[in-house]
């Protein structure tokens, strides 16, 4: 695998990240499924749950759309409260857990292979929609994932949805030392890409927006930014989760949650 920051445009970056996610969907829930729960709902490695954050407000009796639902852990929280909630996911071995865990719990989440520029779903479908860490910034057309969610939310609906903090991007992906030096520009938004060296092929795409460029397309998109959390690390946890760890998040932060509402 040799790493690259080039231009991907949206057809480039779904048919990486797709497949890698079909790949990785079962050691990522191996690894990562006790702490997400089988019903739970963070919003990233910090551990922050809906729960305490309350981001996406009351979803009792509402209509939730979860983006990158993953293996629906989150959607299925959703349901425990109260609220309908549907799931979309590029990743087919994704869905396949979701249903998998459907089974074992007892609470199914009706979950539909998509991707978050083009929801299968009619204008004013839903009163919530939210992705935690599942889709957005793996995305080259955000501002047609953007317009997508203002088109299926209802007037005065919520969006909500957590990304790697922008900051993040001036340092090496590094649990460690080394992961607390800047090494890139803030501003540099050329994507991260992976390529297979046997194939030659795109494996992975990360995309990249600083603070700015986020308010700019919620703005755009006719929303009104109500909440930005930056999550401290707790002082206990000491869970590794790829370039997050305490030893980085007691200096800086590693997650964005952002709340807004439509209008």
């Amino acid at each position: 695998m040799r790493v690259e920051r080039r231009p991907v445009d949206e057809a480039e970056s779904r048919r990486a990240n797709g497949p890698d996610w079909d790949r990785y969907a079962d050691e990522y829930q191996s690894t990562h499924g006790e702490f997400l729960g089988d019903a739970g709902f963070v919003w990233g490695p910090e551990g922050l749950s809906e729960g305490e954050a309350r981001v996406l407000g009351d979803v009792t009796g509402r209509d939730v759309l979860e983006v990158g639902s993953g293996a629906g852990q989150c959607s299925r929280w959703v349901r425990s409260q109260g609220g309908r909630s549907f799931g979309l996911d590029l990743s087919l071995r994704q869905l396949q857990h979701s249903r998998r865990i459907d089974d074992e719990t007892g609470t199914a989440v009706p979950s539909v292979l998509g991707t978050a520029t083009q929801l299968p779903f009619g204008d004013g479908s839903f009163d919530v929609v939210f992705s935690s860490f599942g889709a957005l910034q793996f995305v080259s057309d955000l501002g047609d994932a953007i317009a997508e969610t203002a088109r299926v939310l209802r007037p005065g609906g919520r969006f909500a949805f957590s990304i790697t903090h922008p900051t993040r991007w001036m340092f090496p992906d590094d649990p460690g030392e080394a992961g607390l030096v800047a090494s890139q520009s803030y501003w540099d938004r050329t994507p991260y890409v992976e390529v297979d060296d046997a194939t030659g092929l795109v494996s992975y795409v990360e995309h990249h927006r600083t603070l700015g460029d986020w308010v700019g397309l919620l703005a755009g998109a006719g929303f009104v930014i109500t909440d930005l959390l930056e999550p401290e690390w707790p002082e206990q946890h000491d869970r590794v989760w790829g370039g997050w760890s305490r030893v980085r998040g007691r200096y800086t932060p590693g997650t964005a949650i952002f709340g807004a509402r439509l209008g």
